[in-house]
């Protein structure tokens, strides 16, 4: 506790000598923001990469509004007038990127809901502050999504209209500008900001003056972000996709307009697209680590195909704390990496050392992933290492997460975990080992987690070995406690116990693996699986049990076992 208690002085006193510079140029920043005037005309404007779904279109003409899982039936009055079911869902209506459905629909009166809508939007008195589509993330993403519909929007609009809508363009813009030079954008949202920003600077006739700065702003907050091997420094790749569908669009219309995009968006783009592929499994769908819950798989398709090179993808990302090993068409993806910087900790999970195994497009063990609009209230189970598929001692996460009733600058964030975090990875005749450690269990317990990892050239098994090694140092009060081994199952696999002890896991193919643990008794239990498409799913774990004690060594394999027929009684989630 000592440690996590002078951790967060450090940060807590580094905000502040920030918080005292940034106090000092306000009056400054609040003079260049005032100094963004509504344009007269936009010179371009930027395409939106992500997809377009009609029957959304006709949805929201029809006066629903479904968002994050929530719909709200209008019954004739503006979606901006009524209580929203949830802040998430008033996110997404305020942030307005749902008007590329309405624009891309042939229907003219699809059309005329989007100009009426956002006429609806700009007549609203003041937003109140607090109001979550005040916040800088929703406001960079209006302000995104009013320039790439600017042509629908603006066209055959009257000189009333016209005129609001660029005031708008220009608000939104000054509130940006404020929120990067204080403290109001954190941890993500500030590239996401500063993206919207130099949009504006580009497409807007009144942009080239705030232009350099903002250029400096973007690439600064890219170096910062984005590390070398592509990894978002949150370490949740759903953040990188994200910022790749806003990059893609700048580096666009930058082009088109005959600038020169800043080398910093240029690397970050280079550097995400092979560290997302080096993330993908055989169906398409991103590893859940640190955040990731169900990829949309149209969105990251859009993304990468705007890849320039494509090589095979990296397997060793040591900045982000990832690492690939395939042969065959076996695949496993490990997370070898400790917890994220404070500020950009509010995704993370305390999953150091857990792995998803897949054979082609089958999933086979996974993590929980993160939860979905509808099931926030799960958001703090799905971060522990218990939903993870790794080792687990005396039922505590291996990193501590403050919860979400936490002070405001506390919650959500991950306050101490693994410090020390070590990687070899060996390739002898096609055979690929991983061994990794981590400290995170030091502290409670005295105890260093091992793993080992094999896959065999032939990709016929994965073998694994998890150690428990005694620390040299720390854990003066060390508990004695038990383990708990994890393997989540992904719900398209049928598992159930065979006459010897092991598991059999049946593939939706058919394919069958054999789960065995040497010496000891694996069990199934219940488990949740967040990452479905349609929501959550139920799914089954494999646990093994024993004493967590210096020295203790569990050795377990998947081996596949080719042309049995799926067990009877089977358990299917």
């Amino acid at each position: 506790m000592l440690r996590d208690r002078v951790r967060l002085a450090s940060v807590s006193a580094a905000r502040a000598a920030g918080a005292f510079a940034r106090g000092a140029a306000a009056p400054y920043h609040l003079m260049k923001s005032m100094a963004i005037a509504p344009p007269e005309r936009l010179r371009i404007a930027p395409p939106d990469i992500r997809t377009t779904d009609s029957t959304v279109a006709d949805q929201i003409y029809a006066g629903y509004f479904s968002f994050e899982g929530k719909t709200v039936q209008a019954r004739g009055v503006s979606p901006f007038l009524v209580a929203a079911p949830s802040e998430c869902w008033r996110r997404s209506l305020a942030g307005f990127s749902w008007l590329r459905h309405l624009q891309a629909s042939d229907k003219r009166v699809a059309l005329a809901t989007a100009q009426e809508l956002v006429a609806d939007f700009l007549s609203l008195p003041k937003i109140p502050a607090d109001d979550p589509a005040m916040e800088p993330a929703v406001v960079a993403r209006r302000l995104l999504s009013f320039l790439s519909q600017s042509p629908t929007l603006l066209d055959g609009a009257d000189a009333d209209f016209y005129d609001a809508f660029m005031l708008a363009l220009a608000r939104n813009a000054r509130l940006l500008w404020r929120a990067l030079a204080g403290d109001g954008a954190r941890g993500a949202d500030r590239a996401f900001c500063a993206i919207a920003l130099a949009e504006f600077a580009v497409c807007a006739d009144t942009g080239r003056k705030i232009a350099p700065h903002v250029s400096r702003a973007l690439s600064a907050e890219l170096d910062r972000q984005i590390l070398i091997d592509g990894g978002h420094v949150s370490r949740n790749p759903q953040v990188a996709v994200d910022l790749l569908l806003d990059l893609l669009p700048l580096r666009q219309v930058i082009a088109a307009r005959g600038l020169q995009t800043p080398s910093a968006v240029l690397r970050a783009i280079d550097r995400m697209m092979p560290m997302l592929r080096m993330l993908q499994h055989g169906d398409g769908s991103l590893a859940l680590f640190n955040g990731m819950g169900a990829t949309a798989l149209d969105r990251l398709a859009s993304a990468l195909a705007h890849e320039d090179t494509r090589g095979a993808p990296p397997v060793n990302a040591p900045y982000a704390g990832y690492q690939r090993m395939e042969a065959g068409d076996a695949l496993v993806l490990v997370d070898a990496g400790g917890p994220p910087p404070f500020e950009f900790s509010l995704s993370a999970h305390a999953g150091c050392l857990s792995f998803e195994y897949s054979l082609g497009i089958e999933r086979v063990v996974v993590n929980c992933g993160a939860p979905s609009a509808p099931h926030l209230d799960a958001r703090e189970l799905a971060r522990a290492t218990a939903a993870h598929s790794t080792l687990v001692v005396g039922d505590r996460s291996s990193a501590r997460i403050a919860p979400q009733n936490a002070p405001r600058r506390r919650a959500g964030r991950v306050l101490g975990g693994p410090r020390n975090t070590a990687v070899e990875r060996r390739r002898l005749d096609g055979e690929t080992t991983l061994i990794l450690s981590h400290d995170g269990y030091v502290r409670d317990f005295g105890l260093v987690h091992q793993r080992e990892l094999t896959l065999p050239a032939d990709g016929a098994a994965l073998l694994g070995v998890d150690r428990l090694i005694g620390a040299e140092r720390g854990g003066r009060h060390a508990q004695a406690s038990d383990f708990a081994l994890r393997f989540h199952i992904h719900p398209r696999v049928r598992i159930a116990p065979n006459a010897d002890g092991a598991i059999e896991l049946t593939l939706a193919d058919g394919e069958i693996l054999i789960f065995d643990a040497q010496d000891l008794t694996p069990e199934i239990e219940d488990s949740i699986f967040f990452a479905a498409p349609g929501g959550a799913r139920k799914c089954a774990q494999i646990i093994v049990r024993g004493a967590a004690a210096p020295g203790a060594e569990i050795a377990w394999s998947f081996r596949r076992r080719a042309g049995a027929q799926v067990p009877p009684g089977g358990k299917v989630c």
